[in-house]
């Protein structure tokens, strides 16, 4: 599998500090790849985003094949491991009561691709000029958008629009969504933090992606556009090109293809 990669995270234009913590790491073989986001007072959620992407990681090392039938349960025991030890240090430090952090991970390998989501970061897919959410929101206007309340567009500006009905380590338990499939040649994935798409929507997404050489300069002008827009809130981006997919052939006869960075 030949991958490049690049991710960026910036505090943005009007906060104080940097609540979201990312994770981009990939060899000949498997990707692993997350976004968090986090929430609470007192520095409580780089707290918890930093405690998710740590555990997710560790869950998930050592994944022998992202094909296998067990992968997706795995995905999902890794956010429900990380749900478990936030919840439980909110219990234990009362001044982290609260704290929460979305949770969006990706990981690929043999021609598959797993996503593990809670929250709204959001996992986007760009495949033959066509570019897809794969995530979906777990958030008070999205419930509105689907119940036919809402339009996109007007979800997009509402006053809640940065209320979360699902978030990691805010309660005992929680209901990771986990989707998966095919990769081909060319596939380009996207996760971002609402800091992200908050601020620029999908069809100026595309054009950022479509328009930049390199994962890269794509990073850096999604981040750019964000802030030039008002930069309300933390921005995070990774960007995976799957210049070309693994395929039995390679495994035979022992080549390794390459993975770059930026």
């Amino acid at each position: 599998m030949q991958l490049s990669v690049a991710a960026g995270t910036d505090i943005g234009r009007v906060r104080a500090g940097n609540e979201d913590n990312l994770h981009a790491e990939a060899d000949q073989r498997h990707g692993v790849f997350i976004v968090a986001d986090g929430m609470g007072g007192h520095a409580a959620g780089e707290v918890a985003s930093a405690m998710a992407v740590e555990i997710v990681v560790r869950q998930l090392a050592g994944l022998p094949n992202v094909a296998a039938a067990e992968v997706p349960s795995r995905m999902a025991g890794a956010i429900t491991t990380a749900n478990a030890a936030i919840y439980e240090r909110t219990r234990r430090e009362p001044e982290k009561q609260g704290m929460g952090t979305t949770v969006s991970a990706l990981v690929l390998g043999e021609g598959r691709y797993v996503i593990g989501h809670v929250g709204d970061s959001r996992v986007y897919l760009l495949r033959q000029g066509v570019l897809r959410q794969l995530t979906r929101d777990h958030s008070w206007v999205q419930e509105q958008v689907d119940a036919g309340h809402l339009s996109p567009e007007l979800a997009r500006t509402h006053p809640y629009s940065n209320v979360i009905t699902r978030c990691v380590g805010a309660n005992a338990a929680v209901e990771p969504d986990v989707y998966q499939g095919a990769l081909e040649d060319g596939d380009l994935f996207l996760l971002a933090s609402d800091g992200l798409t908050g601020m620029v929507d999908d069809p100026l997404l595309k054009r950022l992606l479509e328009g930049r050489t390199g994962p890269g300069r794509m990073v850096d002008a999604l981040i750019t556009e964000a802030n030039r827009r008002g930069g309300v809130d933390n921005i995070t981006a990774i960007v995976v090109l799957v210049a070309r997919v693994e395929r039995a052939a390679d495994r035979t006869t022992g080549e390794h293809p390459a993975v770059s960075h930026g």
